[in-house]
C-alpha cells in the first residue's frame, strides 16, 4: 500500500495543472462540515445530481489517519532501482504475469493493434499495481479520503478536482457507491487510476456501457493503454530509460525508479 501510494502521489502531482483550472469555490481548512457543504454546492454547479451528492458526501467524516499517512509518505520512496525491483519483480510475480499474457492473449493483441502498447508493458503495470487485480486495490472509502485531502490546505485544489471527478464516476454509472473503495490518495481499480485519470482516459472496452476499472479486465487494460498512447507512446518503440516511451510513462509515474521497474518487469515477461 505504501509503495503504491507513492506511485499515485507522483501521478497526482503531474495532474496539478489540471486541478488549477477547475472552478473551486470551497475554502480549505476551517470547519470540515462547512467545507463539505461548499464542495456539495460546487458539485451541483458542475452538474452532479443531488442524489449522488447526498449519497457520496452525506455524513462523510474527516480521516486523520489519511493525513498522517500522507505526511509520512512524502519522504519514503528512496530505494534504488536495484533495491526496489528486487522486491517487486519476484519469481512468483513473473510467473503470474506470463500466465496473464497467455490467458488474455487475444485481448492484449487487440489492444496493441489499437493503441500500440506492448502486452508486456500493460501486464507489468497491472502486476505491479495490484497483482493483476487479485491483490490489494485499497480498502478506504474514496469520498472520505478525497474530502479529507481536499479539506487539507497543502494540495486542496488538486484534491477538490479529484473529488469532483470521483462524483462524476458515480454520476455516469461507471461504479456504484459501494465500489468507490481505493487507496490513500483515492486511487481506484486494478491499475490504480486517480479519479481525474479515470474520467480522462477510461474506456468502455467490453461494450457494456460503463467504464469499470475495478471488475472489467478489458476496460482496465485498454484504459491503461489509452493513457500511455494519449501521452505520447510510440507503437513498437523502446521503453527503457532515455526513450520516448519511457518519457510517455511519466503520466503514470514521475519516478524513474518505478518506470525502470516497469520496463524491467516487461523484459522478464518477454523472456529477455
Amino acid at each position: 500500500m505504501k509503495l503504491r501510494f507513492a506511485v499515485a502521489f507522483a501521478s497526482a502531482l503531474l495532474a496539478a495543472s489540471l486541478a488549477s483550472t477547475a472552478a473551486s469555490a470551497a475554502q480549505c481548512g476551517g470547519d470540515f462540515n462547512t467545507f463539505v457543504a461548499a464542495m456539495s454546492r460546487e458539485a451541483a454547479a458542475d452538474g452532479i445530481s443531488q442524489s449522488v451528492i447526498s449519497q457520496a458526501l452525506g455524513g462523510v467524516q474527516q480521516d486523520q489517519a489519511v493525513l498522517n499517512f500522507d505526511r509520512r509518505q512524502r519522504s519514503t520512496f528512496r530505494k534504488s532501482f536495484e533495491q526496489y525491483a528486487a522486491t517487486r519483480v519476484t519469481a512468483g510475480r513473473i510467473k503470474g504475469g506470463k500466465a496473464m499474457l497467455m490467458r488474455h492473449a487475444s485481448l492484449l493483441s487487440r489492444i496493441e493493434k489499437q493503441f500500440g502498447v506492448q502486452p508486456e508493458i500493460l501486464v507489468a503495470i497491472w502486476g505491479l499495481e495490484t497483482d493483476f487485480g487479485r491483490g490489494d486495490m485499497g480498502r478506504l472509502p474514496v469520498f472520505r479520503v478525497l474530502a479529507t485531502m481536499a479539506h487539507d490546505c497543502r494540495r486542496s485544489d488538486l484534491f477538490q478536482h479529484e473529488l469532483l471527478a470521483a462524483l462524476k464516476i458515480v454520476q455516469r454509472g461507471d461504479l456504484r457507491l459501494n465500489d468507490m473503495i481505493g487507496a490513500y490518495a483515492g486511487e481506484i481499480g486494478q491499475t490504480q487510476f486517480l479519479p481525474s485519470s479515470y474520467i480522462k482516459y477510461g474506456i468502455d472496452y467490453d461494450g457494456n456501457g460503463h467504464v469499470d476499472l475495478r471488475h472489467s479486465v478489458p476496460d482496465v487494460l485498454a484504459s491503461t493503454a489509452n493513457l500511455l498512447k494519449v501521452n505520447g507512446w510510440k507503437a513498437g518503440g523502446d521503453y527503457h530509460q532515455g526513450s520516448a516511451n519511457f518519457e510517455a510513462m511519466r503520466e503514470w509515474n514521475r519516478s524513474e525508479v518505478y518506470r525502470r521497474t516497469i520496463g524491467y518487469f516487461a523484459d522478464k515477461l518477454a523472456g529477455q
